[in-house]
Parts: C-alpha cells; sequence; structure tokens
C-alpha cells in the first residue's frame, strides 16, 4: 500500500472515531436527568439515633468498667466508669453538640482499698541447641 492510501485511511478512521465517542454524550445526559429524582432521595439523611450501653465485671482479673451513651441528631451524651489501679473509682460523664462541643467532667470517688490485678505468668521460652553443622572445608 502507498504512504498515501494508509494516510487517508487513518484519516477516516479517526474521523468515524470522534463521531462514536461524541454520540454517547447525548445519551449519558439523557440518563443523568432521568435518575436525578433517585439521587436527590438518597443525599437525604436522617438523623442518628441510638442509645449504647456495656459493662464488665470480672473481680478476677480487676477489670470493672462501665459505658452508657446516647445519640439524638448532633447532640450525644453519655459517661463511662472504671477502676483505677490506685483504689478509686473514675466516672467521666461528658456531653457533645454543635454549639458547644465535647465538655466532659471526671470525678473519683475511694473504694476502700487499692487494686490487686493478678498477672498470670507468661510461659518460658523454650530453646532449642543451635545445629552448628559441619563445613566442607
Amino acid at each position: 500500500m502507498s504512504p498515501k492510501i494508509i494516510f487517508i485511511f487513518a484519516i477516516i478512521v479517526s474521523t468515524n472515531a470522534v463521531e462514536y465517542y461524541q454520540a454517547p454524550a447525548y445519551h449519558q445526559s439523557a440518563l443523568i436527568k432521568s435518575y436525578a429524582p433517585i439521587v436527590k432521595q438518597l443525599e437525604v439523611e436522617a438523623p442518628a439515633k441510638y442509645d449504647f450501653s456495656y459493662g464488665v465485671q470480672d473481680d478476677h482479673t480487676g477489670d470493672i468498667k462501665s459505658q452508657t451513651e446516647s445519640r439524638d441528631g448532633d447532640v450525644v451524651h453519655g459517661s463511662y466508669t472504671l477502676i483505677d489501679p490506685d483504689g478509686y473509682k473514675r466516672t467521666v460523664e461528658y456531653s457533645a453538640d454543635k454549639h458547644n462541643g465535647f465538655n466532659a467532667v471526671v470525678h473519683r470517688d475511694p473504694i476502700g482499698h487499692p487494686v490487686k490485678k493478678i498477672i498470670t505468668p507468661v510461659a518460658k521460652a523454650i530453646t532449642a541447641p543451635i545445629y552448628q553443622g559441619y563445613s566442607h572445608y
């Protein structure tokens, strides 16, 4: 084939490619318009609302703690307690909202005796003798 024919063929192919890729733009805008009401429905979010609580009471290990929290929209209220190793019960009451930000009040009350946590001993590692092998020299 001569270079002139190849050049003309390349121009025809590229012209058809441009027309082909420009055509779907009209259809794409039509699709976006038809799905617009659905997208608007998905953007609306209900305000968050929940109540949460949990607690642990393990006298053997000394792990004693609890937490409660509630949220209604952008307003959060909650508290948590735990036993510090020095024998005090720490209670933290907190709240957060858009206007006041995060605020916490901490109370420490003595429980009468320091907490003795039981520490489980770690198993001793067993080491095997290192194989020296022999050398080829």
